[in-house]
């Protein structure tokens, strides 16, 4: 792995700032070490253990989103830089952070792709199950942000009918491209990407209720990657338990890292917020939270190398199939997210505390997938017609001669 050189201006050296500041970093974030070592003296803790009184000496904190970033924990000396290597920021309090002149940082976008590869993989392994054809079936996309817009073009990739939904882009931009709620509810599958708002003009908090389910049908397949909360759980098992929809795939859970295990043996697919946690996006939020730590502090600094991924690796579609069903074996081999749902059902044997920390060791379980454009997928002459959809979801190919 290549070092991380970095270049102090003579102020802040005369200053001692980098020598001596030091940066609380959650043990979890991938090449925390490597990526704030240079910046400064380097601490790490448990995202789900850290406590106030050991923050009185921290000049930066690094979290992710499993740390409540609010009053309670940031009861003492104002720390000067927090930074959230997550796309998700409904753990921050950032009113707060605001009145205490803490400089606050995200890395907004930094797992789109990761959750778009799971999207699509999931998409045809329900297909699989269900005998359906994803060029015959309609995807309603609602939240088109960073995640949603790159769902988009893979769903369109693999010849879906795409509809957009999002109110507040509508506002914002005016294009009609995103349709109101009540006009996309209709598709086969709906997929949610939106933030957890509990208030405000488009509040998502139990965004899918009673009333949204019951305009569903039972031919209806609905899929939540953004926050747990907001499905309402009670009310989405009563759904599936009475047939009313077809079926649920399950990322996020309301009350994490305790799963609802009575919803999840009713989802056709369920998994430990793993959506966005492909190695790339992991490396892709240290590498923001860095770049802004280091311009807050007016440190220049070289980022990560290549090297800290592993070799590429080659694929090939199982022999015998062609068509969707090749791209799935693909898939399935770049990501085995069916053994993800098989360990997360089997916690529904244990005690609850046992389950919960076995939720926390599938989420961060190591080594960390990898983004589908790490694989090269070696094409026979009779599977060619698949290079350009796989090429579209992010693989290289490579044609045999043979």
């Amino acid at each position: 792995m290549t070092a991380i050189y970095v270049f102090l201006p003579w102020a802040l050296c005369s200053q001692g700032i980098g020598a001596f500041m030091i940066i609380a970093v959650d043990k979890e974030i991938p090449y925390g070490k490597e990526a704030f070592s240079q910046l400064g003296q380097v601490r790490f803790f448990s995202g789900r253990d850290l406590k106030p009184h050991t923050l009185h000496d921290v000049d930066a904190l690094i979290v992710r989103t499993i740390t409540p970033v609010n009053a309670t924990l940031l009861d003492g000396p104002a720390i000067p830089f927090i930074g959230a290597a997550s796309a998700g920021i409904d753990h921050v309090d950032q009113p707060y952070l605001k009145t205490r002149g803490i400089h606050f940082s995200y890395a907004a976008g930094c797992n789109a792709n990761s959750v778009s590869e799971y999207l699509v993989t999931v998409l045809h392994v329900i297909a699989a199950r269900r005998g359906w054809n994803l060029r015959q079936k309609s995807l309603a996309i609602i939240g088109v942000g960073n995640v949603g817009s790159r769902v988009e073009r893979k769903a369109e990739a693999l010849g879906m009918q795409v509809c957009l939904c999002d109110p507040p882009l509508r506002d914002l931009t005016g294009a009609t491209r995103y349709r109101p709620l009540d006009e996309v509810l209709g598709a086969d599958i709906l997929t949610f990407h939106v933030p957890l708002a509990s208030d405000g003009l488009y509040p998502t908090w139990h965004m899918l209720d009673r009333n949204m389910l019951d305009r569903l049908s039972p031919t209806q397949v609905l899929i939540n990657t953004s926050r747990g909360a907001v499905f309402d759980g009670q009310e989405l098992k009563n759904a599936l338990r009475q047939k009313r929809i077809s079926g649920a795939i399950m990322d996020v859970w309301d009350e994490e890292p305790i799963v609802d295990y009575s919803l999840l043996e009713l989802a056709d697919i369920g998994t430990p917020h793993i959506a966005g946690g492909a190695l790339d996006g992991k490396i892709r939020a240290t590498e923001m939270i860095r770049e802004d730590l280091g311009s807050f502090l007016g440190i220049r600094s070289v980022g990560l190398a290549d090297s800290v991924y592993p070799e590429a690796k080659s694929l090939r579609p199982e022999t015998g199939v062609s068509g969707q069903e090749a791209v799935q074996s693909v898939l399935l081999q770049a990501f085995d997210i069916l053994s993800k749902d098989a360990k997360l059902r089997d916690l529904g044997a244990v005690a609850v505390e046992q389950a919960a920390a076995g939720f926390e060791q599938l989420r961060t379980e190591r080594p960390l997938r990898l983004e589908f454009r790490h694989f090269t997928v070696e094409l026979s002459p009779a599977q060619r017609d698949l290079a350009d959809i796989l090429q579209a979801l992010g693989f290289q190919t490579k044609r045999l001669e043979f």
